[in-house]
């Protein structure tokens, strides 16, 4: 997929991470969402181009165009209106730009200034708090969506804590790796298609461990009785790697857990491939 990176600063944390939070909204996966998002972390004011707190988050969409559009959105709806939050590029690097703040800067109904800040070009949009600071255009690059591992417990809570344990270790320790579901925690996962009906995407029947003994091709052992998901999207494949052995250590400490495997979908989801037992060697 094509992935877009933003960095919201703001006078403190909280509304950095309001700005974030709100962005990353709705953009659990593709298949019904508008987008993929999620927050990366946050950043400290030695680190940001205005000397204030910030908060890096990704997005992403199978085209350009269709990221491009999001991130307007993204950006106008819930950057623009959350308080004291500016909006920079954090792909200077990448070759495809994507003019979202050009675009932005007509809510500004001609009042809106062009500006050079912080070494960066940029559109000071008037707003009734005082100005709204957005960067003429931002990188886009291809990235990788959709890494995956499955955690299956012998209970519901054993499982939930796997996963709260394998979030927080991912959170913690990886970069350029995002977790787009709620918490970053998928408890309904998906296959592709439907066997009943016209939907692009159905219940993952041979991983729910409540049909295991009505489905001939049940992939759950007999003491399972709970599966969480953890989706990753990352950068890179590196990213997604390294990010998915973190989760996965984190994950297997925990009293309860069973095994874990990972949804492939025959190897046509994509051209990467992070197999379990070598994601290890990516450190």
């Amino acid at each position: 997929m094509w992935a877009g990176r933003i960095l919201i600063t703001a006078e403190n944390e909280r509304w950095a991470l309001t700005g974030a939070q709100t962005t990353t909204g709705f953009a659990a996966s593709i298949i019904m969402s508008p987008a993929e998002a999620g927050v990366e972390g946050t950043l400290s004011p030695d680190k940001t181009p205005d000397g204030r707190p910030g908060a890096l988050i990704q997005i992403y969409h199978r085209t350009r165009r269709d990221l491009k559009t999001q991130m307007i959105l993204r950006i106008g709806q819930c950057i623009m209106t959350c308080p004291t939050t500016t909006a920079f590029d954090a792909l200077p690097k990448a070759k495809r730009r994507l003019k979202v703040g050009r675009s932005l800067r007509l809510f500004g109904d001609g009042f809106q200034k062009r500006d050079e800040m912080y070494g960066r070009k940029v559109w000071r949009i008037p707003v009734m708090e005082g100005e709204f600071v957005v960067e003429d255009s931002f990188g886009a690059m291809r990235a990788v969506a959709g890494g995956n591992f499955l955690i299956m417990a012998e209970s519901q809570k054993a499982g939930l804590q796997a996963a709260e344990e394998a979030v927080d270790a991912i959170n913690k320790r990886s970069k350029y790796a995002v977790l787009t579901f709620p918490g970053g925690i998928c408890r309904a996962g998906s296959k592709a298609g439907s066997m009943k009906y016209k939907l692009k995407a159905s219940t993952f029947h041979s991983y729910c461990p409540k049909l295991k003994a009505l489905v001939p091709d049940s992939k759950v052992p007999e003491n399972v009785n709970s599966v969480y998901e953890i989706v990753i999207n990352g950068l890179d494949l590196d990213a997604v790697k390294k990010a998915m052995a973190e989760g996965i250590r984190a994950t297997v400490k925990v009293p309860g857990i069973l095994k874990i495997s990972a949804g492939n979908y025959g190897g046509k989801l994509g051209p990467f491939k992070a197999h379990l037992k070598e994601v290890f060697e990516s450190e």
